[in-house]
């Protein structure tokens, strides 16, 4: 239940994302069950690659806790971490992973390889995965089509003017 009450968290902060026309993707981080830090996806909005909502979340945690060793955290975050938040997740030292839905294009926490179990690296981090997985997967797939119809209607404003 404690997982599914994080997952509801995150899934807030990626309503705010969703606000501001961002991909809805949020994520909260948890030291003994109190929420440390919580974000969402930023990318369009700073125009930066690197402001994805787990990279926002770690450092406001650093920050907040005056350390980048986040050895008894737990991230919840909707959608599967990427090779670049994975990278963050496990260079933070992260004991547990949560999220929501798969993301089989550039999941690295099972979907497409599992760079946070990889025991090559020094650290290795817990993974709980399908928390609340329909519907942040939702989320996301509405979010996508909402776009994509978009997009077509200004294709087809400009067929007309042309």
């Amino acid at each position: 239940m404690q997982d599914e009450y994080f997952m509801q968290l995150a899934i807030e902060e990626a309503k705010k994302a969703e606000d501001l026309n961002e991909v809805p993707i949020g994520a909260v981080l948890t030291v003994d069950g109190e929420v440390v830090a919580s974000g969402y996806n930023l990318r369009e909005t700073t125009q930066r690659s690197i402001t994805h909502a787990e990279i926002l979340v770690l450092d406001q945690a650093c920050e907040v806790l005056k350390t980048w060793r986040l050895e008894d955290a737990t991230l919840y975050v909707t959608l599967e971490p990427c090779p670049m938040c994975a990278g963050a997740i496990i260079q933070s030292r992260v004991k547990r992973v949560v999220f929501g839905a798969k993301d089989p294009k550039a999941g690295c926490a099972g979907s497409l390889m599992n760079l946070l179990q990889d025991n090559r690296f020094n650290h290795q981090t817990e993974i709980t995965s399908g928390v609340l997985e329909e519907e942040c997967g939702e989320m996301l797939s509405s979010f996508f089509r909402k776009l994509r119809k978009k997009k077509r209607a200004q294709k087809q404003q400009i067929s007309k003017h042309s």
